[in-house]
């Protein structure tokens, strides 16, 4: 499930020597946000599902001690964003306790269930837990679309339930949009339904053939199309009241800045405190993803063990971490990656890179810009 984010600055590493696994321990790897997968089990079976997540059980799920003292560890590093995802995370039944203690030791803490399991009592329980934002996602312009994607009829009714059940509560709301074949010509409807139910943002993410999305890999946009969206995306800025966001889609901060630049204009950013970013992929700069047993990854698309919170500390994990490190020098980035002068500002998706080569350093797959060419 995807989130709400936050970012202040630009998380690029300072340039430093070719191959360097430089640390860049400034505040250009200041810990922003943190996504941590409360549990794999979920009530839907999505058919891009990233965790391929089931109704489980799973075992070695982190206890509710550990959570505690995980949210202590997070909070030594920094005052971040948490996102309590999953699976679905309601189905937790100390999410709201675990909830309640985050924002008490001062973290910004959010949530990103599918809606189904949102009533009005568990929004007015979110809501006193301190959750600031939930995050929804609405995969197709009507039900058909949206439940032949997250696999159960009724999806999206019941997200529509929720939605109304956080509005009753305040609590706020995004919605978020996996783009595919299948749907890329319904995003302009999914905008117009998001503006229309008073949701605060929009997020896309581009498909990352990772779970249960290999399967469908197919269905994936094309580099061009990529680019298209992208840009169609960057037109919708002055149009909308929304917070537009693209995630796993690093290559719109290149776009935000050829466009600004060609039209005259300042590169700027929204900066509102749940939602805005700077640069493209922020995997082990800004971000990590902690799995359902502990183990600390760049984000979840990106299956590479850091560190396990429940054999070592949060902070040396972020910190010390050698996959970590790598990231946080653009100048280890390969291929045209590597030479690209927005290198610092969008790094590729790394994940994308991982799978299409094994290497997590690799040049992005489905990036149509040449570098040699301007």
């Amino acid at each position: 499930m995807a989130h709400p984010t936050e970012s202040s600055g630009n998380p690029a590493g300072h340039p430093g020597g070719h191959g360097k696994s430089a640390d860049h321990s400034s505040s250009a790897n200041e810990l922003r946000l943190v996504a941590w997968e409360t549990t794999r089990n979920c009530n839907l079976s999505c058919v891009h599902c990233r965790a391929a997540a089931t109704c489980g059980p799973y075992t070695g799920e982190i206890e509710t001690d550990a959570a505690y003292t995980l949210l202590d560890q997070i909070a030594e590093v920094g005052k971040p964003i948490v996102i309590l995802t999953g699976g679905e995370p309601l189905l937790r039944e100390d999410i709201f306790p675990i909830a309640r203690y985050g924002t008490e030791l001062g973290l910004r803490m959010v949530m990103a269930p599918n809606g189904t399991l949102v009533t009005p009592p568990v929004a007015e329980k979110m809501k006193a837990s301190g959750i600031e934002r939930i995050s929804i996602s609405i995969d197709g312009a009507g039900a058909e679309q949206h439940d032949a994607f997250r696999g159960v009829p009724g999806a999206y009714e019941g997200a529509i339930n929720g939605i109304n059940a956080a509005k009753h509560a305040g609590i706020e709301f995004q919605i978020n949009t996996t783009i595919t074949q299948l749907n890329r010509d319904q995003i302009p409807e999914i905008l117009a339904f998001a503006e229309s139910i008073g949701a605060v943002a929009l997020h896309i993410f581009l498909l990352v053939p990772t779970g249960r999305g290999k399967y469908i890999v197919d269905q994936a946009i094309s580099a061009q199309e990529y680019e298209d969206t992208l840009n169609w995306f960057y037109d919708q800025k002055q149009k909308t009241p929304l917070q537009l966001k693209a995630t796993c889609a690093p290559h719109y901060y290149r776009i935000l800045r050829q466009r600004a630049r060609k039209e005259g204009r300042p590169v700027t950013f929204q900066t509102h405190g749940l939602d805005a970013v700077t640069r493209g992929c922020l995997g082990g700069t800004g971000f990590c993803f902690i799995s359902h047993r502990g183990i600390v990854q760049p984000c979840g698309f990106l299956d590479l063990d850091c560190g396990d919170v429940t054999q070592t500390s949060f902070a040396d994990i972020w910190r010390d971490s050698e996959i970590f490190r790598k990231l946080r020098n653009p100048d280890n980035l390969e291929g045209k990656c590597g030479i690209c002068q927005f290198r610092k500002v969008c790094g590729g998706c790394r994940a994308r890179a991982y799978e299409a080569t094994g290497s997590y350093l690799a040049e992005e797959p489905l990036c149509s810009y040449n570098p040699l060419q301007s």
